[in-house]
């Protein structure tokens, strides 16, 4: 059969007999306390020493006692006690309590008559003394009884009728599960429920109910199956398919055992997936009694013992079959048997087996979780692959053989596509174990194979994922393996991996450069990445030794280095190496002062000025017919936001700068800049020759100071007009649009008086209107203030004047006595208080009050 579950030893030919009786037969057994009694069809109990029937394979046996129940008859059932030292005997249709080391009668029991079949239950202690129930059954009367066994007495507590015959029971207190002629039934001896269970069609002799579990039994079904019923009548395991004429069986988990009568051999069926285990034959055995040390085989004249084997051999001999299911099966069914370390080596070999056959059968989902569950060392599969079980050097493997094995260094020649998916599952397994205990105890190994697969495969991304996060790659093997196959760019980010950030950038830069062909990557990508690099790195000595060369490909771009993300901190000292550094680059230089003045918000006066110079002379190299003006136009325009709004240029030096240029606007904005006011104006008007820049200079000078100096900085401009004859239409105009910048009386002061009162028509009317304005304005806040003083003198006097009621023993407030005086202060929250009380600063401060 499929497995050795139980080994068979014979334990006595027959019980020692008197002369003349050598005839005599076994009718039962029962074992208890190293004691074996056996009940014989010559109305005989024989108590039998065995120190253990498993002990060896012939055990020394010999006979204690035997004691004579009556002239003839089978002694039908013997059921021990061993709580109360009771051995129960049904014999001649009654049962009779004998000592269990004596077999001397308990006389005080007095024989229970009218016995079919009993059954012992578990023991109990109540507050006086300990007891057993006992069930029996009687056929003739039809009724179940239950007694109450105690030392000395015993008595029946409750009877059951049940209309049929009783022909078989067993008890699951307060279950009695019993068999008649034509169907099973459960009874609940406490409640006095009985429940049908289902009808049969079973000889007497073929009938069974046995004890399976915990409120669990056994039962004959039809169709020849084994049911197993719950005390509740619900089945919670599948049937056992067992063959027909079933004369009895016995639970001993995880098995169930079977006795046929034709074939006269015990079958043993699982009760974890109701398979035929195994087949021992025992001429004319009659019964199987399940005890602690196994169970006993009664024939005619003989009483085996069926040993089982201990669980972890028949594990392991499943697993040297390769009947890993099974094995599997097995140990799940009976881990509460086993101790937990044993259970999980067994589990971790059946998985690991069981993987490698699902691996090489190309199940390769199942292989994959078996192996992870079998924490399966990683270089156990890795040294399986040729080309990738260099990395595991002279690691020595304990994995066994299976019979569907593989030798995939020969498949890796002729079958190139099976090949493939093998590599496409190592890589699947080593990822997957890459992070857990079972792969960091090979880190290396594991990420170097893993780094060998994705070059087999061509699975750049999956590569690119592996070198630029943390691995323990073998750095020398996998950078060999990465510039066989060409994967420069990979290189470099292995070498980075490790710290290695010299050699990494160089390896790009020889990309950038043309003298490595990466298909995998272009040279702009390998520049773009040495960008990125040398922006986030901390390493100064690597970072300025391939500065310079960054900058000098690409001014634009090579700058960026330099501008560090504004979350990361920027030493003191950078900008002061950058700035010297950049000089020989004029592109590079202007960008990286823009960012430091734009972006850091800089405040260092060199950074600002050397901004303002760096425009300037971009401004001051271009020609005059340059194809790109409006380049230099932004550039301009750049320069004369920065002069306006930077605090910290120094416009001396940039006006020293472009004082021989044309650059007028920018030379307004320094004289603006030093308080230089009129010269401003007078370069807006005369050199640059722009009316409405020299206006839109006072509003924007002016803005968010005091109004003189607006109506200054407006005068200033109109006596420039003024001082020159042919700008009399300007100064007019100016008068005119602006009248609410200046100052009239100024005005009409510095007009000359040859001019008309048309010519500044305009002017008047706006002045004599925003006059008499500003003029009602004043007058409308001086009414306010005097209604608001009005309204705080009519509140205070109408507090003061109020009529306070002032009886005997009002008290303070804030000191609790007496008011004494005439003089207290009245609060604003109506409370009274002494004055020294609020004028010392315990109190509100209120309005004091004298009373006469």
């Amino acid at each position: 059969m499929s497995v050795r579950a139980f080994s068979c030893v014979l334990l006595t030919e027959k019980p020692v007999v008197g002369k003349g009786k050598d005839k005599a037969g076994i009718q039962c057994v029962e074992w208890c306390c190293k004691s074996l009694y056996i009940g014989g069809k010559d109305s005989v109990v024989h108590q039998l020493n065995l120190p253990s029937a498993v002990a060896t394979d012939a055990p020394n046996i010999r006979e204690v006692k035997r004691r004579q129940m009556g002239r003839s008859g089978p002694v039908s059932q013997l059921r021990a006690i061993p709580v109360l030292n009771h051995l129960l005997v049904l014999w001649d249709g009654s049962v009779t309590a004998l000592n269990m080391f004596s077999l001397e009668p308990v006389s005080p029991l007095k024989k229970i008559p009218n016995v079919s079949c009993m059954e012992v239950g578990s023991s109990v202690s109540s507050t006086q003394q300990v007891y057993v129930e006992l069930v029996t059954a009687s056929v003739k009367r039809r009724w179940i009884s239950v007694h109450r066994v105690y030392v000395d007495k015993w008595e029946c507590v409750k009877q059951l009728p049940l209309g049929r015959e009783p022909l078989a029971l067993a008890v699951r207190e307060p279950c009695v599960c019993v068999a008649t002629a034509d169907r099973y039934m459960l009874c609940d001896y406490e409640s006095g429920n009985t429940l049908d269970l289902f009808q049969h069609n079973l000889a007497r002799q073929n009938l069974l109910v046995k004890q399976a579990g915990e409120r669990e039994f056994l039962l004959n079904g039809p169709g020849s199956l084994g049911m197993f019923v719950m005390s509740d009548g619900i089945s919670q395991r599948p049937p056992v398919p067992w063959p027909a004429g079933i004369l009895d069986a016995a639970v001993c988990h995880p098995y169930t055992l079977v006795l046929q009568d034709q074939a006269q051999t015990v079958h043993v069926y699982s009760t974890l997936d109701q398979q035929l285990k195994q087949v021992i034959p025992i001429p004319k055995a009659a019964t199987l009694t399940p005890t602690t040390e196994g169970v006993f085989v009664t024939a005619e004249r003989e009483i085996y013992c069926l040993r089982p084997c201990a669980l972890e051999d028949q594990i392991e001999a499943l697993m040297a079959e390769e009947r890993m299911d099974q094995a599997l099966v097995l140990l799940d069914g009976v881990r509460e048997l086993l101790p937990q370390h044993s259970y999980q080596d067994l589990r971790k070999n059946i998985s690991c087996m069981l993987g490698l056959m699902h691996f090489y059968q190309e199940s390769f989902k199942e292989a994959k979780g078996l192996l992870i569950d079998g924490d399966l060392d990683p270089r156990e599969i890795i040294r399986l692959y040729p080309e990738v079980s260099d990395v595991c050097g002279d690691f020595d493997s304990q994995l066994p053989s299976v019979s569907t094995s593989r030798d995939l260094r020969l498949m890796s020649t002729e079958d190139q596509a099976s090949f493939h998916r093998f590599l496409h599952f190592l890589g699947d397994f080593l990822w997957a174990v890459r992070g857990t205990t079972q792969g960091l105890s090979c880190r290396s190994d594991v990420d170097s194979a893993l780094l060998k697969v994705y070059l087999q495969l061509g699975e750049s991304e999956r590569l690119g994922q592996m070198v630029t996060s943390p691995n323990d790659c073998h750095l020398d093997l996998s950078a060999s393996d990465l510039r066989q196959h060409k994967r420069f760019f990979a290189l470099g980010l292995l070498y980075q991996s490790h710290g290695q950030h010299f050699s990494a950038i160089q390896t790009w830069v020889r990309m950038a450069e043309g003298q490595y062909d990466d298909s995998s990557r272009t040279a702009a990508d390998a520049y773009e990445h040495i960008l990125s690099t040398l922006r986030q790195l901390d390493d100064r000595d690597t970072f300025w030794s391939f500065a310079d060369w960054a900058v000098q490909r690409d001014q634009e771009a090579g700058v960026q280095i330099f501008m560090q993300d504004t979350e990361r901190p920027i030493p003191s000292c950078h900008a002061d190496e950058v700035i010297p550094f950049l000089q020989k680059y004029p592109v590079s230089s202007l960008m990286y002062l823009e960012y430091l003045v734009g972006v850091l918000k800089s405040k260092e006066e060199s950074h600002h000025t050397l901004l303002a110079l760096a425009y300037i002379a971009r401004i001051l190299q271009r020609s005059p017919g340059e194809v790109d003006a409006s380049a230099g136009e932004d550039i301009r325009r750049k320069l004369q936001q920065l002069l306006w709004l930077s605090a910290h240029c120094d416009t001396v030096a940039v006006h020293d700068k472009i004082a021989s240029t044309n650059l007028h606007m920018e030379k307004v904005i320094l004289l603006g800049k030093t308080g230089e006011h009129k010269r401003a104006l007078q370069i807006l008007v005369h050199e640059e020759k722009d009316k409405q820049a020299a206006v839109d200079y006072c509003w924007r000078t002016s803005a968010g100071r005091e109004r003189d100096f607006r109506q200054r900085l407006f005068l200033s401009l109109l006596q420039i007009y003024l001082d020159s004859t042919a700008a009399e239409g300007a100064a007019a105009d100016l008068l005119n649009r602006h009248a609410r910048a200046f100052d009239a009386a100024a005005v009409l002061q510095a007009l000359p008086a040859a001019w008309s009162v048309q010519m500044v028509g305009s002017f008047l009317q706006e002045a004599l209107r925003s006059a008499f304005h500003q003029r009602r304005m004043r007058q409308v806040e001086a009414a306010l203030t005097t209604a608001e003083q009005c309204r705080v003198t009519s509140t205070r006097t109408e507090a003061a004047n109020r009529m306070i009621k002032l009886e005997r023993g009002t008290r303070c407030q804030v000191c609790q006595r007496l008011l004494a005086r005439p003089e207290f202060v009245f609060m604003p929250t109506g409370e009274i208080a002494h004055l020294h009380c609020t004028t010392g600063g315990k109190g509100a401060p209120g309005t004091v009050i004298t009373t006469s």
